[in-house]
């Protein structure tokens, strides 16, 4: 496998409806992302000085890297949290499914 493309990770909150997240899941496509996954997790972490546990929604996009800085940058302008986390990493994939992203 030698085509790359970008992988993007960021949660949103466990109180949001299915709807909610994919109005954000397609401002993600809109900013140029490929494919948003969601799924329903549990996370926990410290927050403030306590320690916390909450169900969260995971999404995972895939993103050209032209589309990368502006999937970033709506990421961070739209997302609800105070400090959103924001993950992304080059990944390597078949060149098909690459081509795919890449034409989006």
């Amino acid at each position: 496998m030698d085509a790359k493309i970008h992988i993007v990770q960021t949660t949103l909150p466990g109180s949001w409806i299915e709807a909610e997240v994919g109005a954000f899941s397609q401002l993600m496509l809109e900013a140029g992302a490929a494919c948003v996954q969601h799924s329903s997790i549990r996370s926990t972490y410290k927050w403030e000085g306590n320690t916390t546990s909450s169900q969260e929604w995971r999404l995972q996009l895939k993103v050209a890297q032209n589309h990368i800085g502006n999937v970033l940058s709506a990421i961070q302008e739209k997302h609800p949290y105070e400090i959103p986390q924001i993950l992304h990493w080059p990944a390597e994939t078949n060149a098909e499914y690459a081509d795919w992203v890449n034409s989006v």
